[in-house]
């Protein structure tokens, strides 16, 4: 489904005025704070975002589809460091004061000015073309698990491994230039458990007990993250009976999927009876989530989406924007997980965990 219609809630988060639903995790600021004034945490996160601007900058330049992508590229890397600049001298400025959901769209605004609205498509290609020749020797090894708890947990790790593909962090962008992301070696060099927030054992049990008639999955990333972390996943779950909607980006966003090429690389891993490596994904379904941010407000989603998730016992929110910087508190009316690596290290501190250490939040309802 394609969302060309205004946004509205999500219908499986408790009311706003229920749960006083605020999509960033982390606050950068309280009420008593000077309101003309940047705050250190405020400050600290505007760095975090000054770092990032060479990997923007960077593949900015590098593409194809924009006229002049060099000076275009530079311009933009200026055009940001000023609005975080403005932003530090005045929080209140630019539509602040400042979170990650503004601090994001600011910097989406200033490619999309300068024509640069895929500015990650090349390195995107490269590694959905990689993860899908991997594809089938993933599931194989899952697959051969035959102990199903061990097999999900397996699977989950495969989510963590993927995951790690995100080039909006400074450190794993230049890890990524540096080494590439092999996804094997990834999935056996995960920290030790037990994680940061470690409920995967509850989650395990849980799921051998019953099973989700619907589950909706805010993906992530390209690349590994969805093709060899997210479908292995999905496809268990469709082996157990669940209908599984994916929900992906309207508009590109860093390295995230979008809903189009979401659904070009399902039909290139489908074979000629739609089958996903043996499984029939006549339950599989895409959605657009009308999102154009690496975050999410779940107050503003597409109706598409809405109606979808209207009778869902399960939403996973995965990655680190999604389900760690926003959502991680987010209650919903039905049983929820918050998946994914933990990529800036603010976050980490925030959690009290490591850099590059894995959430796995559930909450039964």
């Amino acid at each position: 489904m394609e969302s060309d219609s205004e946004m509205v809630p999500f219908p499986l988060l408790k009311t706003p005025i229920e749960s006083n639903y605020r999509p960033c995790t982390i606050p950068y600021r309280f009420p008593s704070d000077n309101p003309r004034k940047a705050t250190p945490t405020e400050i600290a996160w505007m760095d975090t975002y000054l770092n990032s601007i060479p990997s923007f900058k960077n593949n900015a330049a590098s593409g194809t589809t924009v006229a002049d992508a060099s000076a275009k590229a530079e311009k933009f890397a200026q055009r940001y460091a000023e609005l975080l600049d403005d932003i530090k001298k005045d929080p209140e400025s630019h539509g602040g004061p400042p979170d990650c959901i503004l601090l994001c769209r600011l910097r989406e605004q200033v490619l999309r000015e300068l024509g640069f609205r895929d500015a990650f498509k090349k390195v995107k290609d490269v590694e959905n073309a990689k993860a899908i020749s991997l594809f089938p020797d993933v599931v194989r090894l899952n697959d051969n698990i035959e102990d199903g708890e061990k097999r999900l947990e397996n699977l989950v790790r495969g989510i963590f491994a993927g995951n790690l593909f995100n080039l909006g962090s400074a450190e794993l962008a230049k890890v990524f230039s540096r080494d590439g992301m092999p996804f094997l070696a990834s999935c056996q060099n995960l920290v030790p458990r037990p994680w940061v927030i470690d409920d995967l054992d509850t989650f395990i049990a849980k799921s051998s007990r019953k099973s989700w008639k619907k589950a909706i999955i805010f993906v992530d990333n390209s690349g590994a993250d969805v093709i060899l972390g997210i479908l292995p996943f999905a496809r268990e779950l469709l082996k157990r009976g669940t209908q599984v909607v994916l929900a992906a980006n309207d508009l590109p966003s860093i390295n995230d999927i979008t809903y189009r090429e979401l659904v070009e690389i399902l039909s290139k891993l489908k074979d000629e009876s739609g089958m996903l490596v043996g499984v029939d994904t006549k339950k599989l379904l895409i959605a657009n989530s009308g999102n154009d941010l690496p975050v999410i407000d779940l107050t503003r989603v597409s109706q598409e989406l809405a109606y979808l998730a209207s009778d869902a016992d399960l939403v996973i929110l995965e990655g680190n924007g999604r389900g760690i910087e926003t959502n991680l508190y987010s209650e919903f009316k039905c049983d929820s997980v918050k998946i994914g690596t933990v990529k800036h290290p603010e976050v980490a501190q925030f959690l009290g965990g490591r850099l590059y250490d894995c959430v796995f939040k559930y909450n039964e309802v």
